[in-house]
């Protein structure tokens, strides 16, 4: 027995990180593999090709998740990087903040890193003054959305258009108390 407490037991440290930094974008990378060879698996019967990956990565780093229109949020746990979650202003005269880019790496799923990124994003969103935090997932992303209802969140109206998200299919919202 070495005496170092079993991962689901030691506590997640989480804290914005720049976009462009080498963990962000190994996280964005990962993300971007999972969520492109899934759809692509579902819809062409492939995976994504590196260079497909490394384009999206590109695509990605963009401003809208850096200071202040936004912030990436990183999920930390014995010092590594395990998981990411964006939040940035979707309309900020009416409250609303959106959620982007939540990813959890799969050998820290199950183990409380998408619950503390959720908390630290509300947490933040509500410094901000936002009243409320939208998003929006495709239908395959099946344990997303379970997640997001564990956490309070309900199905709304479409709030975006398509070409600002062409493969969203889901939108939800939380009302954020004050």
């Amino acid at each position: 027995m070495t005496g170092t407490a079993p991962p689901s037991s030691r506590p997640w440290a989480v804290a914005p990180q720049p976009v462009r930094s080498p963990e962000a974008v190994a996280l964005m990378r990962d993300y971007m593999t999972e969520v492109a060879d899934r759809w692509f698996l579902l819809h062409e019967g492939r995976t994504t090709t590196p260079e497909e990956v490394e384009g999206y990565v590109a695509e990605e780093a963009h401003d809208s998740l850096d200071p202040p229109a936004g912030v990436l949020l990183i999920a930390r746990q014995g010092g590594e990087f395990m998981g990411c979650l964006g939040l940035r202003w979707f309309d900020r005269e009416r409250g609303t903040a959106e959620l982007k880019r939540m990813f959890v790496r799969p050998a820290a799923r199950g183990l409380g890193a998408a619950p503390a990124l959720l908390a630290a994003a509300e947490a933040v969103a509500r410094e901000w003054g936002a009243e409320r935090i939208v998003l929006d997932t495709r239908k395959d992303l099946v344990e997303a959305i379970a997640l997001y209802a564990r956490h309070g969140f309900a199905r709304i109206p479409r709030y975006n258009t398509p070409e600002d998200n062409p493969y969203a299919e889901v939108w939800m919202g939380k009302e954020l108390p004050a």
